[in-house]
């Protein structure tokens, strides 16, 4: 697919990847060995999270985003839990509150104080104890605060009400160990991959199985939902043992609407989706490119654009909310690379280029805001309701020449 000529016209065929400078790195963090399939990083407008090698239980450090350069050895960490520390993700709606979970079968939160640590901090706001076996991944609900998904080995879904801080809803329908969940826009449908090598489609808050789709040649490791065009993407590997692609409509597993096959190599393939520009990233594990495509609804459906290299391999990825992006530079996206044998935290901006530096409105569209659209009791009650779009602003700093949706829009 990837050697196929393009003469489409598209804003984001010359998207291209730009690393930071040196100055403008992290250096000096000792990234976990963990072969657990996660990326081991979460960052913010605020902060950027690590999970660090540790002996006697779990850590991560949380470093202000801005505070680039060498990171001391004693730097304070987050070390609360008793087990390996396997996923941490923010709050999307709170930039000082982060989740993690682990090995000794609790999810924790944590508050996080602006300007960073001072000190280790062992003391959590919450520890949710639910699973019986080690949990592996935590999602937020997209559009309800106070709402948690985990997924432990046990191979259960749990749904926290972080307000009362209880378990409401168990999803008891896998048979092996969750690999990956995704939620739709309005979080009213949960995507999940499974080892049982099983993609289904669930209603999160009766449990109830909508689709599911039985592989037999291929293997699924990640799902995502793309924005709201009633699609999923998955990523796997084929009955030949090549990296695999499949667009699938979301009300209809029986067959993939495509397949696209990207190499021969071994490492999982981590996709990334962007509702507002319609680009999907695939990142290999292990590997130092990231390729980039755009969605539609009508053929081809995968347009490829281009692919970003370089020497060093990846561990995992962070990814940047929108409205921590620069928009003065065209930055549409943005990776926190982990490059595990430097120690090293590489930020790679994905950049529009554009002769004008005046605000560009066509490649920043609407997109959602940072306020939860309903509370836990309302999301739970059965209301469905996505977050209000408000106008892209990078740093806080609106553009003067966009516009905003009214409050309550």
């Amino acid at each position: 697919m990837s050697w196929r000529p393009t003469y489409r016209s598209s804003k984001f065929r010359n998207v291209y990847g730009k690393v930071a400078n040196r100055e403008h790195c992290f250096e000096g963090i000792p990234v976990t060995k963990n072969v657990h399939d996660n990326h081991f990083c979460a960052v913010n407008a605020k902060f950027l999270a690590i999970v660090t090698e540790s002996a006697g239980g779990g850590s991560f450090v949380v470093i202000p985003v801005t505070q680039f350069g060498r990171i001391d050895p004693h730097y304070p960490k987050v070390c609360g839990h008793h087990g390996n520390v396997l996923d941490i993700k923010w709050n999307p709606f709170h930039d000082n509150i982060i989740a993690s979970c682990s090995e000794d079968s609790s999810v924790r939160i944590w508050e996080i104080p602006d300007g960073g640590l001072r000190r280790n901090l062992t003391e959590s706001v919450l520890e949710l104890y639910g699973h019986s076996r080690r949990v592996g991944l935590i999602e937020w609900h997209p559009t309800t605060s106070g709402i948690l998904f985990s997924a432990g080995y046990d191979y259960k879904i749990l749904i926290w009400n972080l307000e009362i801080g209880e378990p409401v809803k168990m999803i008891d329908c896998h048979t092996d160990v969750i690999l990956c969940m995704s939620f739709n826009t309005e979080g009213s449908l949960l995507a999940t991959s499974c080892k049982d090598k099983k993609l289904r489609v669930i209603e999160p808050r009766s449990g109830k199985v909508l689709q599911e789709a039985n592989f037999k040649n291929h293997k699924v490791n990640r799902v995502v939902f793309l924005g709201n065009m009633k699609r999923l993407l998955t990523t796997g590997v084929s009955r030949w043992n090549t990296r695999q692609i499949a667009l699938w409509d979301q009300e209809d597993l029986s067959m993939p609407i495509i397949e696209e096959e990207i190499d021969g190599l071994s490492g999982l393939l981590f996709p990334f989706y962007d509702a507002d520009t319609r680009m999907l990233y695939l990142a290999g594990k292990g590997d130092g490119n990231i390729r980039y495509y755009e969605i539609t609804l009508e053929k081809p459906y995968l347009q490829y654009l281009m692919e970003f290299r370089s020497p060093a391999p990846q561990k995992g990825l962070g990814v940047m909310p929108k409205h921590g992006l620069d928009v003065g530079a065209c930055e549409v996206f943005r990776f926190y690379k982990l490059v595990t044998l430097k120690g090293l935290i590489e930020p790679v901006s994905m950049i529009v280029p554009r002769r004008s530096e005046t605000y560009q409105e066509d490649i920043y569209p609407m997109t959602p805001g940072t306020e939860p659209a309903l509370s836990a009791d309302e999301w739970l009650s059965g209301i469905n309701r996505a977050l209000a779009d408000v106008l892209q602003a990078a740093g806080g700093i609106a553009a003067t020449e966009g516009r905003t949706y009214a409050e309550g829009h």
